[in-house]
């Protein structure tokens, strides 16, 4: 289809579906392709750009005194034809026709509006490129078309795949869908929207692919099968698909076949709009298909200027070749092809039949999207050689600052215009490129909808473009319709979240999306859904039993408050109330024979450090602190010292006395006497007083957090600091509990009258059981039960030796007075 003009711009559109191309027998003139299978939406295309010429020729503040003309073909949505027809426009070498009546021939085209689909794009434009011939698309996509270096004058009016795909990536995200399926044609344009979701989706960690299918070119039934049967089995709900409308009339005729429901469609742009997709027989299938689509425009005038096309009548009827095809298609009638007759099949076409007593979507101007994309288009170029015709010469861009004109138009000249234009159509829509030759992006969100009468309905439910903000999505989720039971967005996840408290653990060999929630381990938390890893908690802290926070650990310690630190403290009152009585009995009767016996003074002497010994027992119960670190083992060590020497120093009075009764042995009290009973004992508890010093001099015991015991508890504990001054400290007791044990087991056969070394070997040998029993005990108890062990260990030992020395002595005193007398004692043998 043509028109005359100053300017010819260039158009290919899909006019037809099929073309069959003869055989090549290379033996004769090989004859042209037919075309089969008309496309009125094509064909509505084809006379957008009709439209926007004319009208741009009545406008008179744009390009004024120069008429545009056009020259547009058909690629029968082939791509050697598409190719041919682009190489004909650029080139002149069209077979000639009557032009007008003055001249012959069809010059070149400035610039080309077109193609309709991405891969004839890339063939086209990598040749035009060389030559940097404008060619601005209406439709191709392809995101590799955005490449500068391999396509210098490619531009278009329809945003890239690239926003596309990170569109439908937006949508995935707010409905949470991070399992789906892709299907994609066998072309360019499947191909590389299949690369742009594997960097966008996958790769950025934002969901994965369950599958990704290459949909055939023709109907193989059997590859068909094998796609729906993964898609049946699969646990995607969502599937997306890349691909143009005729590879998905043979994909549903399959779905249909199989009766596969349930599932989430999302679409391109590619047959979002697609009429013959949205039948209803398809409605149970496709019903709440959510879908991509260009941009609605409005165009005034447009249905007017349809509704006025007419076929013509004269002898060459090349001229009107797409308008008489329309026609017969559209009536179903024929016109006589020159010269046979009337074809018998089919009424006569008279050209004056009426377009609105049919009912076809040709004039429905209700939902233009590729239509406003020509539209824009069209214009774009018009602007740009608008600007380059209003250049003041002298201050142009080109060479010596020279100017383009009409007679000497170069297409490269345009091209440098058409990459700087920028306007506002009457719809309101900004057109201009950026450095890449794309639109500013924006796209709306359609969602296929069912009548009660069963028919469909595409609604708009919100869009998604680029701002200075970024790219934003603007959904009405009200108005979605979902063709679920629940009437709500369907889950389509390989596997749910993981709440917090687990970690994400991968699934071998399976997308990243296929993961198990593993809990976190004791001590680790997570607080987050999806975590990959659980942190540890702090040292003083432990996870919750849900291990989604970290909480105070318990803390331990023997407390006076638990029953254990009641009874151990009980315990210690006791004996001390035990020590004060026996003490005051002894004060009380200390003129009496069996007190004054031995040395009264290393009695009192005893019973004073048995109260030390029970009351320094108090200081290993309640929460440690580094004074009572610091005194526990100072004073129990000092305290049992002190008990220990003077038992000590009582046996070997008790020798002496022995020894001085016999003859000749009076000198051995003279050098025992009392003075130096009182020494020996402040230099054997001097020895333990230095011991203790050096002990806490060089390291100190001090409080300690120990978590060894336990993961989930602080066990409060008193360090000992030194392990060796704890060991000399006991070790020192130990030698002279040893040393009393010997030599009260060598007095063990004195006469009767001295019969209290059987009561102090007896005392020791409980001592020493107590504390030999005692070490393996205390290494082997754990925290708070260590402290108690050694508490046990004093109470038993003073209480041994408590009741040991001075039961008997209170039982004389208090139950058997009359045995409390010197000639008793001498008479029975007692002292």
């Amino acid at each position: 289809m043509h028109k005359a003009g100053d300017v010819v711009l260039g158009g290919l559109f899909n006019l037809h579906f099929f073309s069959v191309f003869p055989d090549l027998s290379f033996t004769s003139e090989p004859q042209q392709p037919t075309c089969h299978g008309f496309n009125v939406l094509g064909f509505r295309r084809a006379q957008t750009m009709a439209f926007a010429i004319d009208e741009i020729n009545r406008n008179t503040n744009l390009l004024p005194n120069v008429t545009l003309g056009y020259s547009l073909y058909d690629n029968c949505a082939n791509l050697g034809i598409g190719f041919s027809a682009a190489l004909y426009l650029v080139s002149g070498q069209e077979e000639q026709f009557i032009l007008d009546e003055t001249c012959v021939g069809t010059p070149p085209v400035l610039g080309i509006v077109g193609d309709s689909s991405s891969t004839p794009s890339i063939a086209i434009s990598t040749v035009l490129g060389l030559y940097r011939v404008p060619m601005v698309s209406y439709f191709a996509t392809c995101s590799c078309l955005s490449d500068r270096q391999k396509f210098p004058s490619f531009l278009r009016t329809i945003p890239s795949d690239a926003f596309q795909v990170r569109a439908m990536i937006q949508i995935l995200n707010r409905f949470g869908w991070t399992w789906a399926g892709l299907l994609i044609s066998d072309d360019d344009y499947g191909l590389y929207a299949a690369r742009s979701f594997h960097s966008d989706f996958i790769q950025s960690g934002e969901g994965c692919l369950a599958y990704l299918e290459v949909l055939p070119r023709d109907s193989d039934k059997a590859e068909l099968w094998r796609i729906v049967d993964v898609m049946k089995k699969s646990t995607a709900r969502v599937v997306i698909v890349f691909a143009h409308q005729s590879y998905m009339i043979n994909l549903m005729e399959e779905v249909v076949r199989q009766n596969v429901t349930g599932l989430q469609w999302m679409t391109s742009e590619a047959w979002t709009a697609a009429t013959e997709l949205q039948t209803p027989h398809l409605m149970p299938y496709l019903a709440g298909t959510l879908g991509i689509a260009i941009r609605r425009g409005e165009i005034p005038g447009f249905r007017k200027f349809l509704r006025q096309i007419r076929p013509e009548h004269h002898n060459n009827s090349y001229r009107n070749s797409m308008v008489n095809q329309f026609w017969e298609y559209t009536f179903q009638c024929r016109f006589a092809p020159p010269p046979a007759g009337v074809d018998a099949g089919r009424a006569l076409c008279t050209g004056q039949e009426d377009l609105e007593n049919v009912e076809t979507e040709f004039l429905d101007t209700s939902n233009l999207r590729p239509e406003y994309n020509v539209y824009k288009a069209v214009y774009a170029l018009a602007y740009a050689l608008d600007d380059m015709l209003r250049c003041e010469p002298g201050r142009g861009p080109f060479s010596g600052h020279s100017c383009g004109n009409l007679k000497g138009l170069e297409p490269w000249q345009l091209l440098y215009y058409l990459e700087k234009v920028n306007f506002t159509t009457s719809f309101g829509d900004q057109v201009s490129f950026d450095e890449n030759g794309d639109p500013l992006p924006i796209y709306d969100i359609m969602n296929l909808l069912p009548l009660p009468d069963g028919r469909p309905r595409l609604q708009n439910v919100g869009e998604v473009k680029r701002t200075a903000k970024g790219e934003e999505l603007m959904i009405d989720e009200d108005k979605i319709f979902w063709n679920f039971g629940s009437k709500k967005p369907p889950r389509s996840v390989c596997s749910e979240s993981c709440p917090p408290g687990t970690r994400m653990a991968r699934k071998k060999g399976e997308p990243v999306c296929c993961f198990d929630c593993i809990p976190c381990s004791e001590g680790k938390i997570s607080n987050e859904t999806d975590s990959l890893e659980c942190t540890s908690c702090p040292d003083d802290f432990w996870s919750s039993p849900q291990r989604d926070r970290c909480v105070p650990k318990k803390t331990e310690f023997l407390s006076y408050n638990e029953p254990l630190g009641i009874c151990l403290t009980a315990t210690s009152l006791l004996g001390t109330c035990i020590c004060a009585v026996v003490l005051s009995i002894f004060i009380h009767h200390r003129g009496t024979p069996i007190v004054r016996a031995n040395n009264s003074e290393l009695s009192f002497q005893i019973l004073l450090s048995l109260k030390l010994c029970f009351l320094c027992s108090l200081l290993f119960i309640g929460r440690p602190r580094w004074w009572t670190c610091q005194l526990r083992h100072a004073a129990f060590g000092i305290s049992f010292v002190l008990c220990v020497s003077c038992i000590l120093v009582k046996t070997i009075v008790v020798l002496a006395v022995f020894k001085a009764s016999k003859p000749g042995g009076g000198a051995s009290l003279k050098w025992f006497g009392v003075l130096q009973q009182r020494g020996t004992v402040m230099v054997l508890t001097s020895v333990q007083a230095a011991i203790c010093t050096a002990w806490l001099v060089s390291a100190s015991p001090s409080p300690h957090k120990n978590t060894q015991y336990h993961n989930d508890k602080i066990v409060y504990e008193c360090a000992v600091g030194s392990t060796v001054g704890f060991a000399v400290l006991l070790g020192y007791i130990g030698s002279l509990a040893i040393l009393s044990v010997l030599i009260a087991f060598i007095a063990r056969n004195l006469p009767d009258s001295f019969n209290e070394a059987k009561l102090i070997t007896f005392s020791m040998l409980i001592f020493c059981a107590v504390w030999v029993a005692f070490v393996p005990a205390y290494i082997s108890s754990p925290g708070k039960y260590a402290d108690a062990v050694e508490v046990f260990a004093i109470l038993a030992s003073s209480f041994g030796l408590l009741v040991a020395l001075f039961g008997p002595k209170c039982y004389i005193i208090l139950l058997k007075p009359e045995r409390n007398t010197k000639k008793a004692i001498m008479g029975r043998g007692i002292e």
